[in-house]
């Protein structure tokens, strides 16, 4: 199959092209690189710099023909979502639409959206969260990802669009920006190989349902492989770990000798959250492969390689 990946330069979408061409599937990639990095791309695909809010987006359809779309881009910063919610909704809402509209000219098979599972529920009423647990989300980001899930039942109800919705939970790994605004494992690790001092926002009991990104990728194979319905499925663990804990593992894996400074908690961050992922391994077979230790060794490996400068 000819897939288009949008944000294929990013963190997780580059090993969720990678995964696609071991398996033989032809990629096209669509990103504009505002976070995504040159670095990320395999040559193996096709590379498209563009903005998925282009209007020019049309005539990579033309050309390329996809029979799957995998949706990844988005302005994923919760933090900015509260400062400038105008952009966000403009990239998380009106650029899926314009990827929507185009599968639906261009007789795309199915759509594979990811959707964030620890910011569209908010505060839960539950836990874990399965996918009926009330969207209740706290911040712009939570509200414009899960927006689309809307329009994507519309365009497959009026449509015909077949579609697939992975709700993922904290994705860490190789690839995650150590001096980025999101993802705390790779930000905590790139400080303290550093020997720099790591800020923990609020008091580090919020708790957060942390999966490897290689399990993430597998995900969205499964998605277009997998028979099942048009759907959605939450990606997690079952539990929930608390920043002061992966803080503790990081420090004992690096030996890092300090201690964490504490800053005012921010604005639209939920409290607790992570996932009941039941119903992806009944209808997709899938489940988390990799545990917490595995892969926070695999993640300071490749940080310590190729990222951090000390």
């Amino acid at each position: 199959m000819k897939i288009l990946v949008t944000g294929g330069a990013g963190f997780i979408a580059s090993h969720v092209v990678d995964l696609y061409l071991a398996h033989g599937h032809e990629v096209v990639i669509l990103d504009d690189l505002s976070t995504g990095r040159v670095s990320n791309l395999n040559p193996a695909a096709k590379f498209v710099e563009m903005d998925i809010r282009d209007p020019k987006v049309a005539d990579v359809f033309a050309e390329e023909k996809p029979d799957v779309v995998n949706h990844h881009a988005a302005q994923m910063d919760v933090r900015r979502s509260v400062v400038d919610p105008l952009f966000d909704a403009s990239v998380n809402i009106l650029g899926s639409l314009n990827l929507m509209e185009n599968a639906r000219k261009h007789a795309v098979k199915l759509f594979v959206y990811i959707c964030s599972g620890g910011a569209a529920y908010g505060e839960p009423k539950y836990l874990p969260c399965d996918e009926e647990h009330p969207i209740d989300p706290i911040c712009q980001y939570g509200a414009s990802k899960h927006t689309v899930e809307h329009y994507l039942y519309m365009y497959h109800i009026n449509y015909g669009l077949e579609y697939t919705i992975l709700r993922y939970p904290n994705v860490y790994g190789p690839r995650q920006d150590p001096q980025g605004e999101a993802g705390v494992v790779a930000i905590f690790a790139g400080k303290m190989l550093r020997g720099e001092q790591v800020t923990i926002f609020g008091d580090g009991e919020q708790v957060r349902d942390f999966v490897y990104v290689e399990d993430c990728a597998r995900a969205n194979v499964l998605a277009i492989t997998r028979p099942h319905v048009s759907n959605i499925y939450n990606l997690g663990s079952g539990r929930g770990l608390s920043v002061n804990q992966i803080f503790q593992t990081l420090k004992e894996i690096i030996g890092y000798p300090y201690g964490p400074i504490h800053l005012p908690a921010k604005m639209g961050e939920t409290r607790k959250i992570y996932l009941d992922a039941a119903r992806a391994e009944r209808e997709l077979g899938w489940k988390m492969e990799v545990s917490l230790q595995e892969g926070m060794l695999r993640t300071v490996d490749y940080l310590q390689k190729e990222e951090v400068k000390t």
